[in-house]
């Protein structure tokens, strides 16, 4: 190494050996001491071996790693500058940890010795995130003499260590004061180490301290790896005996289906999950968890994923008869009831289903499917000889073409536009309610972020999910269906830098003036209603075609089930808003 830089030496080694561990997204935020983190990053992005995307705001640029994370289930990297930057990545990193989605924080510090002592933009950055990261490293600084006797020749050899202009390529003498770290931070945010539940991702934090020279100019590269593969785990086998029911919550991906198919078990699964689809799905699953004769006889529940969206289910997983079997998911374990077993996988036993018991469920959920496709034409009354008859057929067809669209008509129009092609994500609004309660099944890829189920970052995280689903050319368009509190709220994740891709995305945004969500709760029936509004539905007139305008996305406004339609699935190359309005 040239020595120039210790900083911008260590920082080229990090990222190399993150690439060589199979990260390939990195997102930036500028700032003055992660120069040499940013300067190494734009080099990898110039050869191919990173994808970077620059976000000026460092929250927004959290949940655009969230969003790639999400959709390739590889960690991505955030880096920032030291100070506030650092605690703006909080959000993201507490629904990666509650998600369990893999997440790198890289956050540039100060050093030491500048710590506590009134030292511009510097804070103590060291445990910032507490406890929703399975690692937590304060590393040296490079270039200083801790670091330099920590480097010895008994150091494992490295893999996919930068090499610099005239670097010298022995082991030895390239291995920098970060050695080590990408590959233990990958591992921990892939839950193959670290701290917090086995086999499940997270967040890990590295924070890097640097002194000046904060950079110098420098050729890096990398060699492209992969990700580190985890061990085979044994399933628990479950009994075909107990009635059984599998409740497939957020991200619980396809395997509850998978699992309800083999055993013959009815599929309960939320709109966000990923599994509502096959056969044995139910339909009105939160009336039919109500009925004694139904939700009143399970025996046993096996969990997917994160469930959310309704009370009935909860409160299904809390009842301590219910034998409760959760797949681990998220770095929290599901315990409502005080008795549930975690597994890793699940299998079942060779045999016979219960038929009786899967028929029950199909017959009642067969009564309970909802239908919101537009009443087909009157055609005889269209072809009629009597004018009467032909004029109110024509009203008919008039009336349907102009029905202003409601919660659950857009939630229906969004489900039937998207395809395995595309990817949905819902923001946690009143809409993912309405969605969960009137959609079918239909195997298409969504995400929401249940983990904590906040509103921030919804926008930003489906950015980072259109740009990692449409990497290397791939087709398909990204919905993301949110209220228009949500998606203020992440206004900013709008800015995105001219010189990078444009993602396919819908923003689809239910506009009903405020949060109307509060008028379906507890609040609404305490609080007066000018006391509701103010604090909790917030009411606004902003104007998002002219937001839409500045931050150069597409709007389109529609109030027609035949308008939206066409505005879904029309052709599109790059960002658009397609504003809904709806009464409270």
């Amino acid at each position: 190494m040239t020595g120039a830089s210790p900083a911008s030496d260590a920082a080229a080694d990090l990222l190399a050996e993150l690439i060589a561990h199979g990260v390939r997204d990195l997102v930036l935020s500028p700032g003055s001491r992660s120069q040499a983190l940013a300067l190494a990053a734009t080099a990898l992005a110039r050869s191919g071996s990173l994808r970077v995307h620059v976000r000026i705001d460092e929250r927004a640029a959290g949940f655009t790693a969230l969003g790639l994370a999400r959709e390739t289930g590889a960690p991505a990297a955030v880096v920032c500058t030291s100070g506030t930057a650092a605690g703006n990545l909080l959000p993201a990193a507490m629904e990666a940890f509650h998600s369990g989605v893999p997440l790198l924080l890289l956050t540039a510090d100060r050093p030491p010795e500048l710590r506590g002592v009134g030292a511009n933009q510097a804070t103590m950055q060291p445990g910032i995130f507490g406890p929703f990261v399975r690692l937590h490293v304060d590393a040296e600084v490079p270039g200083s003499a801790a670091a330099s006797s920590g480097i010895t020749d008994e150091m494992p050899a490295r893999r996919g260590v930068a090499a610099r202009a005239g670097a010298p390529t022995d082991h030895l003498r390239s291995l920098t004061a970060w050695s080590g770290l990408g590959e233990r931070a990958v591992r921990a945010a892939l839950g193959l180490e670290g701290q917090g539940l086995p086999r499940v991702a997270g967040p890990a934090h590295l924070n890097l301290p640097t002194r000046e020279p904060l950079s110098a100019a420098a050729e890096v590269t990398a060699t492209v790896g992969e990700l580190p593969t985890p061990e085979a785990v044994e399933p628990m086998v479950l009994s075909r005996g107990p009635r059984t029911v599998v409740i497939a919550g957020a991200d619980a991906g396809p395997d509850a289906e998978e699992l309800s198919h083999e055993g013959g078990w009815p599929l309960i699964a939320e709109i966000v999950s990923g599994a509502r689809f096959g056969r044995l799905l139910v339909h009105g699953y939160r009336e039919l968890l109500r009925e004694a004769a139904l939700g009143g006889r399970i025996e046993r529940a096996v969990v997917f994923g994160h469930p959310t969206l309704s009370r009935e289910v909860a409160g299904l997983l809390a009842r301590p008869d219910i034998e409760v079997i959760a797949v681990r998911h998220g770095g929290e374990a599901l315990n409502l009831n005080g008795r549930t077993h975690a597994a890793a996988a699940v299998a079942v036993e060779p045999g016979a289903a219960d038929r009786a018991w899967l028929g029950e469920w199909m017959s009642a959920s067969q009564s309970r499917m909802v239908d919101l496709s537009a009443p087909a034409p009157d055609q005889k009354g269209l072809y009629s000889d009597d004018s009467a008859e032909r004029l109110d057929a024509v009203r008919a067809e008039l009336d349907a073409v102009r029905k202003r669209v409601d919660r659950r008509i857009l939630a229906d129009a969004v489900w039937r536009a998207t395809w395995p092609h595309d990817r949905l994500v819902f923001g946690s609004s009143r809409l993912v309610r309405v969605a969960d309660e009137v959609l079918g099944g239909k195997k298409v890829p969504v995400h929401a972020n249940r983990g904590l189920a906040g509103i921030d970052g919804t926008v930003a995280t489906g950015i980072g999910i259109a740009l990692a689903s449409q990497a290397d050319g791939a087709p398909g368009v990204t919905r993301v269906l949110l209220g228009d509190l949500a998606f203020l709220h992440d206004v900013g994740a709008l800015l995105l830098p001219g010189d990078e891709p444009a993602p396919r995305i819908q923003v689809i945004v239910g506009n009903d003036g405020g949060g109307t969500i509060f008028d379906g709760l507890e609040v609404a029936a305490s609080a007066a209603q000018t006391d509701l509004d103010r604090a909790f539905y917030t009411p606004h007139r902003v104007q998002l075609a002219e937001l839409a305008a500045a931050y150069g996305w597409e709007h389109q406004r529609v109030t027609t089930r035949s308008a939206l339609d066409q505005a879904l699935t029309s052709a599109i190359t790059g960002p658009q808003i397609i504003e809904v309005p709806l009464e409270r």
